[in-house]
């Protein structure tokens, strides 16, 4: 996952980590792929495990869904509050509580999707000796929580920079066992970022992915960087 300290990032940059996902999947691949793969009824509830600084959070809040979720990290959560209260969203179709994902345990059969977008390939490098029994606990709670019928779905990058799916190397055999452990089928999609210049791409990612991809920013002259995400679903 790189050298970038990504729980301090979270903490003490979620403003910046805000704005740089803001700029991704500029085409809306995301929600049109979810629209197909997990449609929600009328009057839905979702589950998010990481809600980060809200982006699924929206997603889910404007095809129709009341959404229960957790974040880790207080200050992310309080910039996706106060950008959800900005847009209008009502306290009555959202929960959301400062929690770890991988110690909740939740009610059974109320939730007609359960997400947790981008957050599962951290626990492979911060917990290398137990991340499956980590995120096997999260997994089981989001099903548990599903009604019959509703919809897992898991989000990840297949790549940052890259045109064809190619995931971080220390990504690649969570992501096998996502499929092989857990039955969920992938999707790939393109959801590539958007910046108004060069160096608004590279100032912007920069912070996050380091130095590294400052220079290939440059040297592709990219204002919009590709990158490939991977949604699996079961």
């Amino acid at each position: 996952m790189g050298t970038v300290d990504y729980a301090q990032v979270y903490l003490r940059d979620p403003d910046r980590y805000d704005a740089m996902v803001s700029a991704e999947d500029h085409d809306g691949a995301l929600p049109a792929l979810l629209a197909a793969v997990a449609p929600l009824p009328v009057g839905a509830r979702a589950l998010e495990l990481g809600v980060g600084t809200g982006r699924v959070t929206r997603l889910l809040l404007r095809a129709g869904a009341s959404v229960r979720g957790c974040e880790q990290a207080a200050p992310m959560l309080a910039v996706a509050r106060a950008r959800l209260r900005a847009e209008g969203y009502s306290d009555d179709r959202l929960d959301l509580v400062v929690g770890d994902a991988y110690a909740l345990d939740f009610d059974a059969s109320w939730a007609d999707l359960a997400v947790a977008g981008w957050v599962f390939g951290h626990a492979v490098s911060w917990h290398p000796d137990d991340w499956p029994s980590r995120i096997g606990h999260a997994l089981t709670a989001m099903r548990r929580a599903l009604k019959p019928g509703g919809r897992l779905v898991v989000i990840e990058t297949l790549g940052t920079g890259c045109t064809e799916p190619a995931p971080p190397p220390g990504l690649i055999a969570y992501q096998a066992w996502l499929e092989r452990e857990w039955g969920l089928t992938r999707h790939t999609i393109r959801t590539d970022y958007q910046y108004e210049s060069v160096e608004a791409a590279a100032a912007g990612m920069g912070f996050f992915f380091g130095d590294a991809m400052v220079e290939r920013v440059r040297a592709n002259h990219w204002s919009r960087v590709p990158e490939c995400t991977g949604v699996w679903v079961g």
